[in-house]
């Protein structure tokens, strides 16, 4: 996967005229550092706090999968695989940054500041799932392949008119990258360049579709070129390459020099959603166990255990915290009172008509009964 050739100092890679998408890699596989120029200057509560982010986004997916199969959550498309890519890239951002997530992005989303029951009761389809703190600075996770990017777009322009210090950040998949509002979102906060850092997640399947049948670009990172900014390739199974690029790319839009895009290769370990496809019927034999060894908690665990900052007991004992917690805000969305179909009328006009408050008075009297 990773050829760690990639140029070694960020300001190369934060090029626009940069034509090396080599990937970029501070970690190898067995945890060993492979590049100490890029390494972030992180404390040790700081590293142990990445690990732990990623055990928690682990356990949040396998317990959303089984929330899901016994009928307690609605749509849900999993993370396993990907904590690394996901983890990582929040974590160099600030919550002043305003975030667009697509349907896959529920980690990050949580991570910048949603309560997860509220996180549950959008997976439900409960309007309170929606109804975020009002200095939560995101949108619901986006479930039209692509739209966010246009959306980041435009957000990051607000956010350049109003001066703010902050990014505007989304995420799509490799599927999405051949979406027309991909290129429109890039090329129009190229144009301007805008705050924005645009992340392709590229796990390898867009549903069924293998990423060589998505686009004949070598790397999805130069589709950066047209737009006329910067492009890198990240090993997204690398926690500490994904957050020192994502880190450099924050303060470089910052600076106001344009947006970055970073595509991070990465490997979703299941289904594309819990909906209904079957990956052992369209992926090739062998390749969930070629990237399970390329794991990003085994990979980071190694390089912790190594500086004597994290074990096996440790693991474990946050593991407990973690599905208490998990138990706790599921509850809390399992409580949250049912939706009425009055309570939809009510919020469809700030003034309801003559007709819709007539049918809310219907729907009212039904459900007194």
């Amino acid at each position: 996967m990773a050829k760690n050739d990639a140029p070694t100092k960020i300001e190369d890679l934060l090029r626009p005229d940069n034509f090396d998408f080599s990937t970029v890699q501070v970690l190898n596989e067995e945890g060993k550092v492979v590049n100490e120029d890029l390494l972030p200057d992180l404390s040790d509560e700081e590293l142990v706090q990445l690990m732990k982010d990623m055990v928690w986004s682990r356990e949040l997916f396998e317990r959303s999968t089984a929330l899901n199969r016994q009928g307690r959550l609605g749509f849900y498309a999993p993370t396993s695989g990907q904590e690394a890519s996901q983890m990582g890239s929040i974590a160099a951002m600030t919550k002043d940054d305003f975030i667009l997530p697509g349907y896959r992005d529920i980690p990050q989303l949580v991570k910048h500041g949603l309560p997860l029951h509220k996180a549950f009761l959008w997976s439900k389809g409960h309007v309170e799932g929606n109804n975020y703190p009002e200095d939560l600075h995101a949108y619901p996770p986006q479930i039209i392949i692509g739209a966010q990017y246009v959306q980041a777009a435009g957000v990051a322009m607000g956010i350049k008119k109003n001066k703010r210090n902050a990014v505007a950040v989304t995420w799509t998949g490799d599927g999405g990258s051949s979406q027309g509002d991909f290129y429109e979102g890039i090329n129009f906060a190229g144009a301007f360049k805008l705050p924005a850092v645009f992340y392709i997640q590229n796990n390898g399947w867009a549903i069924s579709t293998p990423r060589e049948l998505q686009s004949a670009a070598p790397t999805l990172a130069q589709k950066a070129v047209a737009a006329g900014i910067p492009g890198i390739q990240v090993d997204g199974m690398d926690i500490l390459a994904v957050y020192a690029v994502s880190k450099a790319a924050r303060e470089y839009a910052v600076a106001g020099n344009g947006p970055v895009l970073i595509e991070t290769l990465c490997y979703r370990y299941g289904a594309h959603s819990l909906s209904g496809d079957d990956p052992k019927r369209y992926q090739p034999e062998g390749v969930q166990e070629e990237w399970r060894a390329k794991d990003p908690l085994i990979r980071y665990g190694k390089y912790l255990v190594e500086k004597g900052l994290w074990s096996v007991e440790q693991e474990e004992a946050y593991l407990e915290e973690v599905k208490e917690d998990i138990k706790n805000e599921i509850m809390k969305a399992d409580t949250t009172p049912k939706q009425k179909v009055s309570d939809f009328l009510k919020s469809m006009y700030e003034t309801p008509d003559y007709v819709t408050q007539e049918q809310i008075e219907i729907f009212e009297a039904k459900e007194n009964n």
